[in-house]
């Protein structure tokens, strides 16, 4: 009989009061409805029918934001959406400062984003992600720190523009790349000028180069098998002024 009432006791008294809280946990027990402490992850035991465990998630939690239009700075309407990342550093705070921590970060969030996107310009936005995305951190972690939340990233996912800017854009990109390839036409134009007006200096000074430049000008066109070769008038003098080359070399 007293064996009978000791597993009765075991099964309505002790049983009900195990709790296991997960590696990734902790558990806020209130007893009364006023917090008493906290359990460990692992195998614990409360009082049954008197303490109630909540168990808190201490992961990392990927939070997306929906995206919204928001105005920037040069009134250009994009569709930005974000993602933020926050984790609960104060188990007690996270339960007892606010009911549902995600959504409020989710409207903290959406809030922040269209304030501070929408005092750059779309330049700006499209250039400056980093700085934009730290100033929004910074922004958020200072709302979710007294819930004992801490936002450790956030970064801007997606930015839509209108069909009209994409166009406009585009345009300027290809303006961009055209005006760069006409650039890099005429330094090439300029350098093929300097190379010549050096090369015609050199000719001035030494007739015989531009001689001999015949000459291989000649070699060139008899080399293409035509049949029809036309000689300059300079031409016929080239000999007669390589051979007084040659005597004034050996004198």
């Amino acid at each position: 009989m007293i064996i009978y009432w000791i597993i009765l006791a075991f099964i309505f008294l002790v049983l009900p009061g195990f709790r296991v809280v997960q590696q990734y946990q902790i558990g806020v027990v209130f007893r009364f409805g006023k917090i008493v402490g906290t359990k460990q992850p692992g195998l614990n035991w409360v009082i049954p029918y008197i303490d109630m465990v909540r168990k808190v998630d201490l992961r990392t939690i990927t939070l997306p934001v929906q995206p919204q239009k928001i105005i920037t700075k040069d009134n250009v309407s994009v569709d930005v959406s974000v993602v933020a990342y926050y984790r609960v550093a104060d188990a007690i705070k996270s339960i007892v400062a606010i009911e549902n921590v995600m959504n409020a970060i989710n409207q903290i969030a959406q809030t922040t984003v269209r304030n501070i996107v929408g005092r750059f310009q779309l330049d700006e936005i499209l250039s400056e992600r980093d700085s934009i995305n730290g100033e929004i951190r910074t922004v958020l972690d200072g709302h979710t720190e007294p819930w004992g939340v801490i936002v450790t990233t956030v970064e801007i996912k997606d930015i839509e523009l209108p069909e009209n800017m994409q166009r406009a854009m585009a345009k300027q990109a290809e303006a961009e790349r055209e005006k760069r390839a006409k650039i890099i036409a005429a330094e090439g134009e300029f350098q093929s000028s300097q190379q010549l007006a050096q090369a015609a200096d050199v000719m001035m000074a030494h007739p015989i180069a531009l001689q001999l430049r015949n000459l291989q000008t000649m070699a060139e066109i008899a080399s293409e098998k035509n049949s029809t070769i036309i000689f300059p008038a300079q031409f016929m003098s080239t000999v007669d002024d390589i051979k007084r080359f040659l005597n004034s070399e050996k004198k």
